[in-house]
């Protein structure tokens, strides 16, 4: 399989040479068989076990479409063989000349389980060769926005921004005689601009609140002495908005204080859009928390259910067995990633994947690694036993032969393949709300869904999964269980009415519960006793074949705006609920050069510019969240989450790192005359 050969390549990704495995880079599901099946799945034609793609834009459709009838209707000839393989004039010289990133997968013509490494042959698609003096242009371009990484250390990751090509774009369209804004003007007339753009966008989203409702973030982190910092920020279907930093070093504990906070930020986003809050759950916070809520009666304070989820598989991970195939787990990482020509020949056996996934979190990361090797297993006992490997001098050391050792002992497997069936359910649970998406129905028909997965792991053994869930009802009843979480779940029409979920007096009761919450109205409360046999029988437009069809279809935010018209107050409970998401997003604020603004000496006006700063980037990093996912929020299917796909924080560009060096000569009239971290 040559990958430079065909322009259906630029919507999927080789994720196993081996098995010719192809991940569609629209709605990520994986199949085998290479390039070819994938076009089906593009195109939305069915064939054989192919599901149609149902995220792919309509032109890359078509266009792929267009592509499988020319070859039913005719029979490319066979062109000759070339010395070199330029792509079109559209893409920079790098890729232009063919030393991409497109380095050919396995063949699978020969039986081969290593990649090949065969350059990429010219694409039957692609467009003209540029001549020469337009290649040496590209050439030119391509070193000078090399020289400007380099030279100020920005990271290779930036290139994946969102902004990278659109600031390019931007520049062509100016063509010669452009000038590039400068020093002075970025810091301030510019940086002011995108504040403002910002702003703009954050009052046209509160319109929106008043039917989707919103849920207030809280984000708290401590260095364990004295510094303890406070992100605040809102979140809504329509992504996440950044609000604050705050310093909280010296009232942490002071739950007045922090509710005065929570308080301004609730009357600043607006009483009547905020249908709960998520927190800490330490005492100073669960105390502001209750301040709050008997001011505002009506609001919902959650914790974070992605924090909750850590804490279960954290507290699987100090079981002996378990902690001892993590960190053999570890170490067989770790001697992998100690050599680059140990990493490059592991990475040949297993496609090109990397086996430790630094980006999430701790536990996150030792569950992940150890579920990557156990899927590598016969690859990596292969390497070990491979020619190169044997002819090599990394074979012969010590910790070599103790590693093969370990990856050929019984034992290991055996306890790899017991942890990963008990954390993998939990870690599908963990990706399906660790996000900014609105996840609140599904919370119920996780944590059953993974209770469930584990039973049918050991067999319905009880002796063997009780110790498992156990740790699970504890974590779920210590943290998680709330009346806004039973009401999300019974409000979920792809879970109501899905015959195979049972309800049980818990969650009926916190549906109950929660409405008598949100509707202190006595009027309100009337006709939603009126509603409710309307939608426990789906009655009317709720049972229509349109809204049956759309259970599974919409998400069932969507679902309750579109069918629910006929059951108004309830539609608008729905509609609030599960437009709502359930953790604190995991974004991976950079706490230390957050704790840097405050540790250094800056005086009022500095601080506000790099408060300006903080505040557009975060919002920058946000939106192209928002974007990357869409507007568009589709349901869930428990069973079709894939953990080892990419997380959306690791697709992040790097943190900020805070570079004051643009503070020197600030206008006398911007320069305060004390110093001040207020």
């Amino acid at each position: 399989m040559v990958r430079g050969r065909d322009s259906c390549w630029e919507h999927c990704v080789l994720v196993d040479a081996t098995r010719q495995k192809v991940r569609c880079n629209y709605c990520q599901r994986e199949f085998s068989g290479g390039v070819y099946r994938m076009k089906f799945h593009l195109a939305q034609i069915k064939n054989k076990d192919i599901v149609p793609c149902t995220e792919v834009p309509d032109d890359v459709r078509d266009l792929i479409h267009s592509i499988l009838s020319s070859h039913k209707k005719q029979k490319v000839p066979k062109k000759p063989k070339t010395d070199h393989a330029p792509n079109g004039p559209q893409h920079s010289s790098s890729a232009a000349s063919g030393y991409n990133d497109k380095i050919a997968g396995s063949s699978g013509q020969h039986g081969s389980t290593c990649p090949s490494l065969q350059l990429p042959l010219p694409s039957p698609d692609a467009h003209p060769m540029p001549d020469e003096t337009q290649k040496q242009k590209y050439d030119n371009a391509d070193s000078k926005i090399a020289l400007f990484f380099f030279h100020n250390s920005i990271p290779f990751s930036a290139s994946k921004s969102i902004y990278y090509e659109a600031m390019v774009d931007a520049i062509a369209d100016c063509g010669a005689g452009y000038k590039p804004p400068t020093f002075e003007v970025l810091r301030s007339t510019l940086l002011e601009k995108v504040k403002e753009e910002i702003n703009e966008n954050y009052r046209k989203q509160k319109d929106e609140w008043k039917d989707t409702g919103c849920t207030i973030l809280s984000d708290s982190w401590s260095d364990g002495r004295s510094r303890s910092l406070l992100v605040l920020s809102v979140a809504s279907p329509k992504g996440t908005q950044f609000l604050k930093l705050v310093d909280v070093s010296s009232r942490a504990d002071d739950a007045c204080y922090l509710f005065e906070l929570l308080d301004s930020v609730i009357m600043e986003v607006g009483v009547e859009n905020v249908v709960q809050v998520i927190t800490d759950s330490a005492t100073s916070y669960a105390c502001a928390i209750n301040l709050l809520l008997k001011k505002y009666p009506s609001l919902f304070w959650s914790p974070c259910a992605s924090y909750c989820i850590e804490k279960m598989l954290e507290d699987i991970s100090k079981q002996d067995w378990v902690s001892t195939a993590l960190e053999e787990a570890r170490t067989i990482a770790r001697f992998i990633y100690s050599d680059g020509w140990i990493l490059s020949m592991v990475k040949k056996f297993i496609g090109g994947k990397e086996l430790v996934r630094p980006k999430l979190t701790r536990f996150v990361t030792h569950f992940l690694t150890l579920r990557s090797i156990v899927l590598h297993e016969d690859n990596l006992k292969h390497l070990f036993s491979h020619a190169d490997w044997l002819s090599s001098v990394h074979s012969r050391r010590p910790d070599a032969q103790a590693i093969k050792s370990l990856l050929y002992l019984e034992r290991f497997w055996k306890a790899a393949h017991e942890v990963i069936g008990i954390s993998e359910p939990l870690l599908k649970f963990l990706r399906l709300v660790d996000g900014d998406m609105p996840a609140i129905g599904y919370i119920y028909e996780g944590i059953e869904k993974a209770k469930l997965a584990i039973k049918s792991f050991y067999k319905g053994c009880e002796e063997k999964y009780m110790h498992v869930l156990d740790i699970i009802e504890r974590r779920w009843s210590m943290h998680l269980h709330s009346h806004l979480h039973a009401a999300a779940a019974f409000l979920n029409p792809s879970i109501f009415y899905n015959q195979s979920f049972k309800f049980d007096g818990n969650v009926r009761n916190g549906f109950h519960a929660a409405m008598w919450k949100m509707f202190p109205e006595e009027n309100d409360r009337i006709e939603l006793i009126k509603e409710q046999p309307v939608y426990l029988n789906a009655q009317g437009a709720l049972g229509s074949k349109f809204a049956v069809m759309g259970r599974t279809v919409n998400s069932p935010g969507d679902w309750w705006t579109v069918y629910g018209y006929e059951v108004p107050v309830l539609q608008r409970a729905a509609v609030r609920i599960l437009s709502q998401p359930c953790s604190s997003y995991r974004f991976k604020w950079n706490w230390n050069t957050f704790d840097n603004i405050y540790t250094k000496n800056y005086n009022k006006m500095e601080l506000e510019k790099l408060s300006d700063l903080v505040f557009v980037h975060c919002n920058l990093r946000l939106q192209a969240i928002s974007q990357s996912r869409g507007t568009k929020c589709r349901p869930v299917i428990f069973d079709e989450i894939d953990v080892g796909s990419e997380w959306p924080t690791e697709s992040e560009s790097s943190s900020l790192q805070l570079d004051d060096s643009w503070l020197d000569n600030l206008p006398i009239d911007c320069r305060g005359s004390s110093p001040s971290c207020d």
